[in-house]
C-alpha cells in the first residue's frame, strides 16, 4: 500500500530509508577521505608539503604578519557591515514610502547596486574617483564599494522581514493611535528582525569574503599579506591552508554571535 505523498514528504523516515541514508552517508564520507587523501599525496609528491616549508610559520613575526592583516579585515569588514545595516535600513524606509519621488529612486539605487559586482564599484573608487578629484585611502576604497553592495542585499533582506509580520500587527498598532513610523520602528520592524536573522549573518560572512578584494588597491588585509608571505617563502599551499582556517574561525565566531544575538528576540 503506497503512503501518501504528505506523509513521504514530511513524515519521519522509515527504517529503509534511514538505512540507506546511513549507507549514502558511508559511502560519500569514504568518497571524501579518498579525494583528501589523494589531494594531500599530490601536494606532497610536488614537494609543497616539505618540512621547509613549514620552518616560518614557527617565527613569532609570520604570525603577527599574519595577524596585522587579519585586524586590517575586521576592521574593513566591521565598518562594511556597519553602513550597510544602516543604509539598508534607509533604502528599505525609502522603498515601502508612498510617495514616489522617495520610492522611485530608492529602488532603482537598490537595483543598481544588486546587479553591480563589488569588485567594479571598488575599481570605480581606485580608478575614477581620483579622476574627479576625489581621493580616498585604500581602507574607503575598500570598504565602501562593499559596504554599498552590500545595503543593497540587505534592503531586501529588510524587506522580506518585513513583509513576514503578520498584518494583523500593524493594524492592531494603528488602531491604538500609533503614527505610521511609530508603527514600522516600534512593531513592526523589530519583529521583523526575527525573521532575518540567518540571512543577515549569511551576508554578514559574505562581506567578511568580500574583503579578499583588497588586493586591487594593496588594502593590508589577510589575503594581501598571504600573498606576500607567499611571494617571499614560496609555501602557496601551507599559506593558503592557514588563511582558509582563520576565514573558518571568523566565520564560525560569526555565527555563534548571531545565535546568542536572536535568542532574546524568539
Amino acid at each position: 500500500m503506497s503512503r501518501p505523498l504528505q506523509d513521504i514528504l514530511f513524515g519521519a523516515p522509515s527504517p529503509q530509508a534511514r538505512a540507506v541514508t546511513r549507507a549514502m552517508s558511508a559511502v560519500s564520507a569514504v568518497v571524501l577521505l579518498v579525494l583528501a587523501a589523494g589531494i594531500v599525496l599530490r601536494f606532497h609528491s610536488a614537494g609543497q608539503l616539505d618540512a621547509r616549508f613549514w620552518e616560518f610559520f614557527a617565527w613569532p613575526t609570520t604570525w603577527s604578519f599574519l595577524g596585522r592583516g587579519l585586524l586590517g579585515t575586521m576592521a574593513s569588514a566591521a565598518m562594511a557591515a556597519v553602513i550597510a545595516l544602516a543604509l539598508g535600513l534607509v533604502l528599505l524606509v525609502g522603498r515601502l514610502a508612498r510617495v514616489r519621488l522617495v520610492r522611485w529612486p530608492s529602488v532603482a539605487a537598490i537595483e543598481f547596486l544588486r546587479g553591480t559586482p563589488t569588485l567594479l564599484l571598488i575599481y570605480v573608487c581606485f580608478l575614477v574617483l581620483p579622476q574627479l578629484g576625489i581621493k580616498l585611502s585604500t581602507y574607503w576604497m575598500l570598504t565602501l564599494p562593499i559596504a554599498l553592495s552590500t545595503a543593497a542585499v540587505v534592503a531586501e533582506v529588510y524587506r522580506a522581514g518585513v513583509l513576514a509580520v503578520p498584518r494583523g500587527q500593524t493594524d492592531a498598532a494603528r488602531s491604538l493611535g500609533l503614527t505610521e513610523a511609530q508603527v514600522f520602528f516600534s512593531v513592526v520592524f523589530p519583529q521583523a528582525l526575527r525573521y532575518i536573522v540567518p540571512a543577515l549573518v549569511a551576508q554578514l560572512v559574505i562581506v567578511v569574503k568580500d574583503t579578499t578584494f583588497g588586493y586591487v588597491v594593496t588594502y593590508g588585509e589577510l589575503m594581501q599579506n598571504a600573498k606576500v608571505l607567499i611571494a617571499n617563502y614560496h609555501a602557496l599551499v601551507l599559506v593558503y591552508l592557514v588563511v582558509a582556517v582563520l576565514y573558518c574561525l571568523v566565520n564560525y565566531a560569526i555565527s555563534k554571535a548571531s545565535q546568542r544575538l536572536g535568542r532574546p528576540m524568539h
